[in-house]
Formats: structure tokens, C-alpha cells, sequence
């Protein structure tokens, strides 16, 4: 019984093939169809991901009945996202490819509505990610973004000003001092 559970039923590389041809393809899904990640999980987004690993483990692994055929099909998908980890860190191209840019939300006060509609934000969500920043209303926004990894990033007007202030006034003492 234990050697039963102990060696391989199916061709290990099968697996691997099944593990590799399985992430990519929930990678592309993930990257390119729903765009929120980490910064943006609600209750719909974990009972998708739910879902979707139990529909893509019979299609990873087949009718694989022992251990380590399961340790392999893990082994390979662990594998493959540090192997793009690595690959997002090393090089641009990829980065840009692995990663979402960021996406204008408000510019000069203005929200980019097109933008909300494309990524499904809600004005609720909107103002929820602005209060959190510290920001009552659109209109004293500089520009705000939802960022790659589903967060939102919010620069104030007073804070550009405030900023192109310090370097006028650092370049003046520059010019001053020379």
C-alpha cells in the first residue's frame, strides 16, 4: 500500500506539461481578463479562485492517484511563477508583459470615468480609495492611479505644488550659491 502511494501512475513529464500548459494559461487569464490582484480581493474574486483551482486541478493532473505525482504538479507551478518572479525582476520586457501598468483614474480633479468603466471601479470604490488616502473630494487630486498589483496610489495637488515649490526654490539658492 505505501509503495502504491509512493510511486508514479502517470509519465512525471505529463504532469509536468499538465502544470506548465495549466499556469500559463490561468496566467494570461489572470493578467490580461481580470486585472485586480492582491490590492482589490472581495469575496467574488476568492470564491472565483476557488472555482478555478478545483476546475484546473483534474485538467493539471489528470487522474493522479499518488503523492508525488501531486508534490510534482505543485513543484512545477511553484517553479514557473518564481521562475517569472525572477524574470519581472531581471528584465523590462517582461516585467511589462507580467505586469499591469498603471491606470489613470483622476487627472487635474477630473475622473477618468472611461477608465473606471474599463476596470468595473465604482465611484464608491472610487472615493473609498481616496478617503483612505486622505483626500475628501476628486477636485483636489492631482492624479490617481490603480496600480499593477490592484492598489491605488494618490498624489494630492498641494503635494505637486508644494514639491514644485521646494525645487524652484532649491534651484534659486543653486543659481544663488554658484
Amino acid at each position: 500500500m505505501l509503495t502504491d502511494m509512493l510511486s508514479f501512475t502517470m509519465d512525471p513529464i505529463e504532469v509536468v506539461l499538465r502544470g506548465t500548459m495549466m499556469y500559463w494559461f490561468l496566467f494570461a487569464i489572470f493578467r490580461f481578463v481580470l486585472r485586480r490582484d492582491v490590492g482589490a480581493v472581495g469575496l467574488a474574486d476568492v470564491l472565483l479562485l476557488v472555482i478555478v483551482a478545483d476546475a484546473a486541478q483534474n485538467a493539471m493532473a489528470g487522474d493522479y492517484k499518488t503523492v508525488p505525482e501531486g508534490m510534482l504538479l505543485v513543484s512545477t507551478l511553484i517553479a514557473w511563477n518564481v521562475l517569472l518572479d525572477w524574470a519581472s525582476f531581471r528584465f523590462h520586457l517582461v516585467r511589462r508583459v507580467a505586469m499591469p501598468r498603471p491606470l489613470l483614474l483622476i487627472h487635474h480633479g477630473q475622473v477618468q470615468r472611461r477608465n473606471l468603466r474599463r476596470e468595473f471601479i465604482t465611484m464608491d470604490e472610487l472615493m473609498t480609495a481616496l478617503r483612505q488616502n486622505g483626500v475628501k473630494d476628486p477636485s483636489e487630486v492631482a492624479e490617481a492611479y490603480m496600480e499593477g498589483d490592484g492598489s491605488f496610489s494618490v498624489l494630492r495637488k498641494e503635494d505637486e505644488t508644494s514639491h514644485q515649490g521646494r525645487q524652484g526654490s532649491e534651484q534659486r539658492k543653486e543659481r544663488v550659491v554658484k
